[in-house]
């Protein structure tokens, strides 16, 4: 027996209820808002160049919404993993479902599956893993592979071999944050494509290695120094993976929210006080990314612990536009003020819970703090289907869409659940304008 048939089987016998199907179909929303909320992006337009999104074949297309997904960093985020399921799993599952003509249950279903596959691995990497490897690029061919298979209709085998097949495929170096490079979205575009591909060749009988992550020579010893392999099937019972998945408020790395989110209480109690000093207390993988006291462009600026609460704490929002050149000039004063810290508590909780502290002192002399454990999005402070559904709005209006035709797709999406054809989503016709043929 092979953890990874130990994983299969653990999917395959979890139960599915509506409320999952329903929670599914929200993720679903949220992905696709965020990869078509991005169309008119330079990242947007090579990966069009090179996958052209109407003429590729299944894998490719996949490649292309992976990519698009995660170019606005407002994807969902798996705490415990530290992997952005919905990026890699969501296109996978659609590039197959589209090119089937499949109908919505089924495809909302291997999103579940996916989504469990993804989490589980990224729960079995042990902490060590992130400071070097990209656990969505790294993790997420298991999710994308294991949400192909069940579209496919692959048996126990070749859902095994399908895994082997990701497995072998995985990869994703941190190494472009030293200089803003786009390769974090080529991450989840080869993501979602190798779990296609490792899908397809299973369904051919081509074989993979069933001892892919527990091996001699496979996952855990290649790129895992402290795996914890028990996590791959801990607490089978419990609710899908995909209701411990949060969801993204602001656009920027995940990492900085729980930070955000202290800051503006603070800016709510603070008016126009000036502030002399500002501390963030948060866990070492968040500094590790994180910790850019000199973002020289926007997407450095998302990945900044210093500009985001800098931003937070003065102008009281975070949003598209608190990343460009004018607003890293204007808190650049104030995020020279900012320090990070490693708080002991907090390192202990992560990645269970993100959290963070901030606190500030004023030029009279006056300390506050504000303190998450769980930041907006996240399970425990969750956005609402209210909430997802004006982000959704608000990225696909910003991406291109007619109002109208924004309110028609959310109406979509949602009604996924009546068993709807995937096809109906027509993503190829909605990037037409921003992407013509």
């Amino acid at each position: 027996m092979s953890l990874t048939r130990d994983l299969v089987r653990l999917i395959r016998t979890k139960e599915v209820t509506e409320s999952d199907l329903t929670q599914s179909a929200l993720f679903v929303l949220d992905t696709l808002a965020c990869a078509l909320g991005a169309l008119n992006t330079e990242p947007a337009r090579i990966l069009a160049a090179v996958a052209p999104p109407r003429t590729a074949d299944t894998a490719r297309r996949a490649f292309y919404l992976g990519g698009l997904s995660h170019i606005l960093e407002m994807d969902d985020l798996h705490r415990d993993s530290v992997t952005h399921p919905g990026c890699v799993v969501i296109p996978a599952a659609w590039a197959i479902a589209d090119a089937r003509d499949l109908g919505g249950r089924a495809f909302l279903k291997a999103i579940l599956a996916g989504y469990e596959a993804c989490c589980r691995v990224g729960m079995a990497v042990g902490k060590a893993h992130y400071r070097i490897w990209h656990n969505t690029s790294t993790c997420g061919p298991f999710g994308s592979a294991m949400a192909a298979a069940e579209l496919l209709g692959l048996g126990e085998d070749h859902a095994v071999w399908a895994l082997g097949n990701a497995g072998t495929q995985s990869a994703g170096l941190w190494e472009f944050l030293a200089s803003g490079a786009m390769s974090k979205h080529l991450h989840t575009a080869r993501a979602a494509e190798s779990g296609v591909l490792a899908a397809q060749l299973a369904a051919e009988g081509f074989t993979g290695a069933e001892h892919i992550l527990e091996g001699e020579k496979g996952f855990f010893a290649g790129l895992c120094s402290d795996p914890a392999p028990e996590a791959l099937t801990h607490d089978p019972s419990r609710p899908w993976e995909v209701g411990r998945t949060s969801i993204k408020p602001w656009p920027c790395c995940r990492h900085t929210h729980p930070a955000i989110d202290a800051a503006l209480e603070l800016h709510a109690k603070l008016g126009n006080t000036t502030l002399s000093k500002i501390t963030v207390g948060a866990y070492r993988a968040a500094l590790d990314v994180c910790d850019r006291l000199h973002p020289d462009d926007p997407y450095s600026a998302r990945f900044s612990l210093q500009h985001c609460v800098a931003i937070a704490l003065t102008e009281g929002r975070v949003d598209q536009q608190s990343f460009d050149a004018g607003a890293r000039v204007r808190v650049a004063g104030e995020r020279a003020k900012v320090s990070l810290h490693v708080d002991g508590g907090i390192e202990a909780a992560y990645p269970n819970a993100w959290g963070a502290i901030v606190t500030v002192e004023t030029a009279d002399g006056q300390v506050m703090s504000a303190i998450r454990s769980a930041a907006k999005g996240d399970a425990e402070n969750p956005v609402d289907a209210t909430e997802l559904a004006s982000k959704a709005h608000d990225l696909l209006v910003g991406g291109g869409m007619a109002e109208a035709d924004a309110a028609q797709f959310i109406l979509t999406v949602k009604s996924l659940t009546e068993d709807r054809p995937v096809r109906e989503l027509d993503l190829f016709k909605l990037d037409r304008a921003s992407h013509p043929a």
